[in-house]
């Protein structure tokens, strides 16, 4: 809450509980900003975010083996229907951005009730520029980088970002993807178990004319940011593995050429790693 007051934002929540629920449920954790009830799911159904799936099958579906398994996977962790009536009224997650006129600037929603983006990994999304002190800084010959995770705690289902800030030297470029016949930059994540990575999202690059060899390749020249998503499964399988874990361990290498005006010097790979904590849902 400190860090998005710090950014000019404020908090609330929405959901389908009473309120005798949500107070309860505030005193418990000490949560200080509104939770809101949306009873009858009426705002809910106004932002067109009403997860149907449970009245789906619940209703003319419910002999569909589709619609059956779809519900499996998005209402209940366990795979069974038992909890489809509880599920009634719930919205996809998701977090509306809201600016000072009442306009909504950004989204951010997930298909699955289980994956949660966090806040941290929407402040990024937002451009957010405030690296948490244990960010890895690598001073290079040709590159500066700052890399980090957007969460220092995970549960299974949170999704969050790995961010890599790099800012080239004076002079100097570094090739984006789509360039041929170079090593375009590239975070590449180790496999780790029971993580998954999903598209990661490079910034636009520029076209750079080198002379020597009469060629138009794309680059990066400027500070620019990379930032990969990675989400902890939420299977049961997840679950009971992590269970007994209080950490867990991530490697990555962030890779790029650089070049100058004159000379292509050889490709980098520069290790990173990072330990995070594991918590258990409530």
């Amino acid at each position: 809450m400190d860090a998005i007051r710090e950014r000019g934002l404020g908090l609330a929540a929405i959901s389908y509980d009473p309120p005798d629920v949500l107070s309860a449920f505030a005193r418990q954790h000490g949560i200080t900003f509104p939770l809101l009830s949306d009873a009858g799911s009426s705002t809910i159904r106004a932002y067109g975010i009403l997860n149907t799936v449970a009245d789906d099958v619940l209703g003319a579906g419910q002999d569909d083996e589709v619609v059956r398994a779809d519900a499996r996977r998005v209402i209940s962790v366990t795979g069974s229907l038992k909890t489809a009536e509880l599920a009634r009224g719930t919205p996809f997650p998701g977090t509306f951005v809201v600016d000072r006129r009442g306009r909504v600037a950004s989204r951010h929603f997930e298909a699955f009730y289980r994956e949660r983006i966090t806040a941290s990994s929407i402040l990024v999304a937002l451009g957010d520029r405030a690296a948490p002190v244990n960010a890895t800084r690598v001073v290079g010959d040709h590159v500066e980088l700052t890399a980090y995770p957007s969460d220092e705690t995970v549960r299974p289902g949170t999704r969050f970002s790995l961010v890599v800030d790099v800012v080239p030297r004076p002079g100097i470029h570094v090739y984006a993807p789509g360039a041929v016949g170079y090593r375009a930059v590239t975070l590449r994540i180790a496999p780790t178990p029971f993580l998954r990575t999903l598209p990661v999202v490079h910034p636009p690059s520029e076209i750079y004319f080198f002379e020597p060899l009469n060629e138009h390749v794309p680059v990066y020249q400027r500070p620019f940011r990379i930032v990969q998503d990675v989400v902890v499964e939420a299977s049961p399988e997840a679950e009971r593995a992590l269970r007994g874990q209080s950490t867990l361990a991530m490697e990555a290498s962030f890779e790029y050429q650089a070049c100058d005006d004159r000379v292509c010097f050889n490709p980098v790979a520069v290790p990173l790693a990072w330990t995070l904590t594991v918590e258990r849902h409530d």
